[in-house]
């Protein structure tokens, strides 16, 4: 008969062995796990990742006004990556925007974002890229920016007029959660550099909630990030705290679902923030003041579900509407909760910007697969099968139709989004 210590007696009362003890970890693995979470809170993955390519070893293509730039390799690699880089080294580049070698970064780096991070924060940060992540000899790719526009030096001078130093300061004035999710979107999270209206010189024209135009909405790459601010009709003004936690984490809301670069956004990064991260930064984007938007605030109108429901489809795009769309959003425009997002009252949908719109129809969307919703559910495109024209008399018809007062949508507008789209994006 086998004997056992009085030791191992103890564990297997507490449920345990001495064959599947676990060491506590150390102080430098949690500071480690640490700046993974704290990566993910930044979404570094989303840019330094290409389609297909090795965890943050660069090679992602962004689009800019004067040519194409690329994502930089960001793994420990030495010949590469940032293996080389010290800490101060590390921190010069994530704040400032100044690479090892003195040349400076592009501002497709959110360092005006980060330079708010605090330093025990980027000390992790730096630790989990240095020691948490695999290396990868992947060389970085040149800008398509032609000379001389693709000088760096200028850099210098954007920087003097348009960042600011220092990391975030505490407001006294609020509370702790407040302060906590103030921290997370003006800094790691970086939702300014989409949610943002851009300026003259390509910079956020806010970088927090002092100035009325921060998170007030921005374009880019044919994509119209919403409006974060407290407005009824085209901001957040009747979304609930609850509302914009359960969004961040799941990806949708009973009525609405993330597009375009938020669904990256929620699949590889909110998701996976703690639950008091999500309430902190739904609190602070609740705090923010409306916009000023003097869109008429809508009210129910059944006329356009009679219609539909009817047959009697006299309306320009109506038609388009029915044989393309109605299936998942229904006659009433009210989609189906959790699933398919509803057309009516839908702030996206009332944006005096309808660039999500076209390019949602042009290459069709798909809501993020998280822990919490793993379905992934997938609009289909429909820029094979819809013409300018007709995409445009589609909108215009979701934008006035069961109460929705928003301008109608033009051709020329769905053209030009078309035109940028890389030739693979639309079937035949």
């Amino acid at each position: 008969m086998k004997t056992i210590t009085l030791t191992q007696l103890a564990m297997l009362l507490l449920g345990t062995s001495s064959f599947c003890i676990q060491a506590a970890p150390t102080p430098l693995e949690q500071r480690i796990a640490h700046g993974e979470y704290l990566s993910r809170a930044g979404d570094c993955a989303a840019c330094h990742t290409a389609p297909g390519g090795q965890p943050f070893a660069g090679g992602l293509k962004m689009t800019t006004p004067v040519g194409a730039i690329y994502s930089t390799n960001i793994t420990p690699d030495r010949k590469n990556g940032i293996g080389e880089y010290s800490y101060a080294e590390f921190a010069d580049a994530v704040r400032q925007g100044i690479r090892k070698d003195g040349s400076h970064l592009y501002p497709a780096m959110p360092y005006p974002s980060f330079v708010k991070i605090n330093d025990d924060d980027l000390q992790d940060l730096y630790l989990y890229f240095q020691h948490g992540v695999k290396p990868v000899a992947q060389t970085n790719k040149d800008s398509d920016i032609p000379w001389p526009l693709n000088m760096r030096w200028p850099l210098a001078a954007w920087n003097m007029l348009f960042r600011h130093d220092g990391t975030y300061q505490v407001d006294t004035q609020q509370n702790t959660t407040w302060n906590r999710g103030a921290y997370l979107v003006q800094g790691l999270g970086h939702c300014g550099s989409c949610h943002t209206p851009r300026g003259i010189g390509f910079q956020e024209k806010a970088l927090d909630q002092t100035e009325s135009e921060y998170l007030s909405g921005g374009t880019l790459e044919g994509w119209h990030a919403a409006n974060l601010r407290g407005d009824k009709v085209t901001g957040l003004g009747r979304w609930s705290v609850q509302d914009i936690a359960q969004f961040l984490k799941s990806g949708h809301t009973e009525k609405s679902a993330a597009f375009g670069s938020m669904t990256d956004v929620v699949q590889d990064s909110t998701q996976y923030l703690s639950h008091d991260d999500l309430q902190a930064i739904a609190v602070y984007v609740k705090s923010l003041k409306p916009v000023g938007d003097s869109a008429p605030e809508p009210t129910r109108d059944d006329k356009t579900y009679q219609a539909l429901a009817s047959g009697k489809v006299t309306q320009t795009g109506a038609q388009i509407y029915l044989d393309n769309c109605a299936a998942c959003h229904r006659s009433d425009g009210l989609g189906y909760k959790n699933t398919f997002p509803a057309l009516a009252h839908n702030p996206v949908v009332l944006s005096k910007d309808p660039s999500s719109l076209i390019s949602i129809v042009l290459k069709g969307s798909h809501v993020p697969k998280t822990q919490s919703a793993p379905t992934g559910l997938t609009m289909p495109d429909f820029g094979w099968r819809l013409n300018d024209e007709d995409i445009a008399q589609l909108l215009s018809f979701v934008r006035t139709g069961w109460g929705n007062q928003a301008e109608p949508v033009s051709a020329s507008q769905v053209s030009d989004i078309r035109a940028d789209l890389p030739k693979a994006d639309i079937k035949h």
